[in-house]
Formats: structure tokens, C-alpha cells, sequence
């Protein structure tokens, strides 16, 4: 029994390697049913909705209560629950929309479908994301056209939005100079991750 990293982005991925199984977003859930991992994490990139939550923040969501504390004790992060949907959560007005509608302290795409394949194929599950983009953030237009379903950065939909907003440039950068110091944190906290989770993944644990 393995364990399966649910990520967004190819750049998480690669930070995950070949030391777990990976599905980007929903692309290869579907699969897990065939052959079952023995636990399923959520790790990537997440938007802050409290406002106590700094960029490169480590955030532990709700989930399996052995494996989250065994992460909590190991690395150093802060506790959220975790809005998460089908849609990005962009402007400091929707964070806060969504933070009082909620109570969520982050928000994600991919942890409610990790949670549901979990759920459904009755293995533990957890959720472990650096904060990218914080509460008194905009994220531009020209890097919300940058996701695909696939996880790479359509780079020419980025150029192309950053064209009818060329006054974005500034925010484009910081974005993408947050989202660095976020997967620094991640790729920092990895081989932790590894280590701490195995147990949930073979079973030894429950």
C-alpha cells in the first residue's frame, strides 16, 4: 500500500517525485479505486482567508486525527479548516465573503476531492498545504489564466490576460515570488512528510 499525493500544480508534483503516488487534481482519483493507496494527502499550494496566515505559512487542514497530529508534532504549522471548490478564490473581498460564510481559515480545489476518494475507498486522509497567496492579497487576472486542469502554467493565456492588463506586472510578480517562497516551504517540509506519513500509508498506524 502506497500513499497518494492529491496536487494541483506540476510544480508540486515535482517536489513530491517518485517517493508517493500523484494525482493532479481530479486526474487519477479515479484510478486510486483499482488500485487502493493506503492513505491520500492533500499537499500544495493553498489561499489564506484568516488573516493570521502569512505566505509560506504551513497549514494543516481537518482530516484523519492520528496522522494530522503526528504531522503537527513533526513540522512547524498552524491549524485551518479548509474551504475548498471547484473555483479560485481570488480577491481579498471573496476571501473575506468566504471566510465569514464558513468559517474557513484557507482555501484550495483539490482537498475536497482527495477527501471524497478517501471517504469513499476508506483510508485515511490529510491535509497539508503552504499558504500562497494571503488574506489581503488580489490574485491578478493574467495568473488566474495561467491554470490548467492539467496543472502546467499555460504560459501564452497568462501573456495574452497580462496584455489587456499590462499594469498587473507588479502583482504578477509578487504572486509568482509568493508562490516561491510557498513551495520552498513544501519541498523543505517533504522529507518530514515522508517520514511521518508512511505509517498511515502501510497501515501500521491504524
Amino acid at each position: 500500500m502506497t500513499l497518494l499525493v492529491v496536487v494541483g500544480m506540476a510544480r508540486e508534483a515535482r517536489i513530491v517525485g517518485d517517493q508517493a503516488r500523484v494525482a493532479i487534481g481530479g486526474i487519477g482519483l479515479d484510478a486510486a479505486a483499482g488500485e487502493p493507496p493506503g492513505a491520500i494527502l492533500s499537499f500544495g499550494l493553498c489561499g489564506g482567508l484568516d488573516p493570521a496566515l502569512a505566505v509560506g505559512d504551513l497549514v494543516l487542514g481537518d482530516g484523519d486525527a492520528a496522522w494530522t497530529a503526528a504531522l503537527a508534532a513533526a513540522l512547524p504549522t498552524k491549524r485551518a479548516r479548509f474551504a475548498s471548490g471547484d473555483e479560485i478564490v481570488a480577491t481579498r473581498a471573496a476571501k473575506a465573503a468566504q471566510r465569514a460564510r464558513t468559517g474557513a481559515g484557507a482555501a484550495d480545489m483539490e482537498s475536497h476531492l482527495a477527501a471524497a476518494t478517501a471517504a469513499r475507498l476508506g483510508v485515511p486522509f490529510a491535509i497539508l498545504r503552504a499558504v500562497s497567496d494571503a488574506a489581503g492579497d488580489d490574485l491578478p487576472t493574467a495568473a488566474q489564466a495561467g491554470f490548467s486542469p492539467d496543472g502546467q502554467i499555460d504560459i501564452g493565456a497568462v501573456l495574452a490576460a497580462l496584455s489587456r492588463r499590462p499594469g498587473e506586472m507588479p502583482a504578477l510578480i509578487r504572486t509568482a515570488r509568493n508562490a516561491g517562497k510557498a513551495l520552498a516551504a513544501l519541498k523543505a517540509a517533504w522529507p518530514t512528510i515522508t517520514r511521518v506519513s508512511a505509517p498511515f500509508a502501510t497501515g501500521g498506524s491504524r
